[in-house]
């Protein structure tokens, strides 16, 4: 199907590039004039017990929660980076480690920027069940899960000839992203809309860095 219409693959990012961009815009606008409240109140209550609000589930999957949210962390990312880049550096991947390290650098700054834009306070109305610093909105760690773990799912995908293993890289970094980022709902350190806006701020850097990539890349790695 591809084959018959080569401009395909390109029709496709930019559909996601313009979805992307459109629902951090609704969100944005959405937020500001204060309509998500009641969406986000709702949803976040609905992870916790109506009692004392605490997370509903036991200690153990409370735990397992922090460790799957933990996959997001600047921390866990950055090593993840370093080690594949240094694995793509000794396959004589050189150019294509020095761009994942670029996109997941310019990632964070965006989601810095982006940060310091809304400045969105986080949720008050339940315990915060692991600890957080900086604004809410949009979720930083939606937003680089979705940028790392996508990049790398179809990096990956893209030196594999079979389907198989190609649908199998983007499908588990895409589970990778959404559990990271439902994982930070459940623990009360994000409103869902900050992670709605990080996975549609995430996904749409890294199709822009797959276009790139598409463009630069694609027979010099």
């Amino acid at each position: 199907m591809f084959a018959s219409c080569p401009k395909l693959p390109t029709l496709l990012i930019a559909g996601g590039l313009a979805a992307g961009v459109g629902i951090l815009v609704f969100l944005g606008i959405e937020i500001s004039v204060g309509k998500t409240q009641a969406f986000d109140r709702a949803i976040l209550l609905a992870m916790r017990r109506p009692d004392d609000h605490a997370p509903v589930g036991s200690a153990a999957f409370q735990q397992t929660a922090r460790d799957i949210s933990a996959l997001g962390s600047a921390t866990v990312l950055w090593l993840l980076t370093g080690t594949i880049a240094g694995f793509l550096t000794l396959d004589g991947k050189k150019r294509l480690a020095l761009f994942i390290c670029g996109c997941i650098a310019t990632g964070l700054l965006l989601e810095t920027i982006l940060k310091d834009i809304f400045d969105r306070p986080r949720p008050d109305i339940v315990p915060e069940a692991t600890y957080t610093r900086g604004a809410s909105f949009p979720s930083g760690h939606a937003m680089m899960s979705a940028i790392v773990y996508l990049s790398l799912g179809a990096s990956l995908a893209r030196f594999h000839r079979r389907k198989a293993v190609k649908a199998y890289s983007i499908i588990v970094a895409v589970f990778l992203t959404i559990l990271i980022g439902v994982t930070r709902v459940y623990l009360g350190v994000h409103w869902p809309t900050d992670v709605l806006a990080g996975w549609a701020v995430g996904g749409v850097w890294a199709l822009l860095c797959q276009l790139a990539a598409n463009m630069v890349l694609l027979d010099r790695v």
